[in-house]
């Protein structure tokens, strides 16, 4: 009997490829076409926003079907894996497809969402001087905030040490830059945890089609940057982040406390969309199993759907509200900041807005 069991765990079912087709379309029905809330929760997406994304592309990414799978299958795969976490195995059998036609598929439509890095990648828009969000209408000509955030990757044994960030994992460090609603502007991963922000960011300038900051206006940044030109920090010794602002025993004494009230409240619009950003994308947060260049891909995809969720579903997760302004700004490459170098004009100019906006504070609550 032992001897008999153990022939039969040998011996591989065939299932024939009508019925291997039939499981496919249900599976592939069921996560899309069955409801907007199905559709949602294996793909983050609406069914709306999933068609928009499939049309995008075929006709701009230049994705194709292939023999085997077509365009919304393989779109389905790639999502449902970014958005669960989900292994090649699970896949395989939920799709009946092979581990190779799975990984081979999810590279293909990896490489076209990041092909269309120019549609959806956002136009970051100024904040105007009649601008009516208590959040940030103190930063006139502000185009949103970035700041650096840790995705764990996979790298060998031997470059694991500069990968090592201070809590000891071994993660890339990605410059994200959002715009004032929380869309993406610039994403830069591939840096090594243990490198710091600012030599990021003066990378990320220095590139041909790096970060671009137009003469004139700033992102804001937290204070592991350097306060300079195209960079609104806070001050640094004092009260910043928002929990220390709580109830009115705890309200701000000086201009520059003041300030930084208001920036961290601005500024904190980057930390929302890393927090959407992982929390749409499971992928994001746990352990890397591809390699380092895959999963630096793979960021920039996430960051890229993040956009087109927001733009193409009407119940997204950030709530911001800045007014809509028309763009009317245009800039060539000698108009850019290419280089961080702080200077006296821009600390005064900073001090001046601090005691502009401590002033109408104290005034209003006279």
């Amino acid at each position: 009997m032992l001897e008999l069991l153990k022939n039969d765990t040998k011996r591989v079912t065939h299932i024939p490829y009508e019925t291997r087709h039939r499981i496919r379309q249900l599976a592939y029905f069921r996560m899309i076409h069955g409801s907007d809330l199905v559709c949602r929760q294996s793909t983050r997406m609406n069914r709306r926003c999933f068609a928009i994304l499939c049309h995008l592309l075929r006709t701009i990414a230049g994705l194709t079907s292939t023999k085997v799978v077509d365009v919304e299958e393989m779109v389905a795969m790639f999502l449902h894996i970014l958005a669960h976490d989900v292994k090649n195995r699970v896949i395989q059998r939920e799709f009946m497809r092979s581990s190779e036609t799975i990984s081979r598929h999810f590279n293909m439509v990896l490489l076209a969402v990041i092909r269309l890095h120019e549609e959806l990648l956002k136009k970051p828009q100024p904040v105007p001087n009649d601008c009516t969000n208590q959040r940030w209408r103190w930063f006139e000509n502000c185009l949103g905030a970035l700041d650096g955030m840790y995705i764990k990757v996979n790298v060998p044994a031997s470059d694991r040490a500069r990968y090592r960030t201070r809590k000891g994992e071994v993660a890339t460090n990605v410059l994200g830059v959002c715009d004032t609603k929380g869309d993406f502007v610039y994403v830069f991963a591939g840096w090594e945890g243990s490198a710091a922000d600012s030599r990021i960011l003066c990378d990320a300038l220095s590139r041909l089609n790096g970060l671009k900051v137009p003469k004139g206006y700033y992102y804001l940044v937290d204070a592991g940057y350097p306060n300079a030109e195209g960079f609104l920090a806070p001050y640094r010794d004092q009260r910043y982040h928002l929990q220390e602002w709580r109830g009115p025993e705890n309200a701000p004494l000086t201009s520059k406390e003041f300030f930084n009230m208001k920036h961290s409240s601005a500024c904190n619009v980057i930390e929302r969309a890393f927090g959407v950003l992982k929390g749409r994308w499971v992928i994001l947060r746990g352990k890397s199993y591809y390699l380092v260049g895959v999963q630096c891909r793979t960021i920039l995809a996430c960051c890229l759907l993040h956009n087109l969720i927001n733009r193409e579903m009407t119940n997204f997760d950030i709530e911001d509200n800045i007014d809509e302004v028309d763009s009317t700004h245009a800039t060539t490459a000698a108009d850019d900041i290419h280089y961080i170098e702080t200077s006296n004009e821009w600390s005064q100019w900073r001090d001046d807005l601090a005691e502009e906006m401590f002033t109408e504070w104290e005034l209003r609550n006279q």
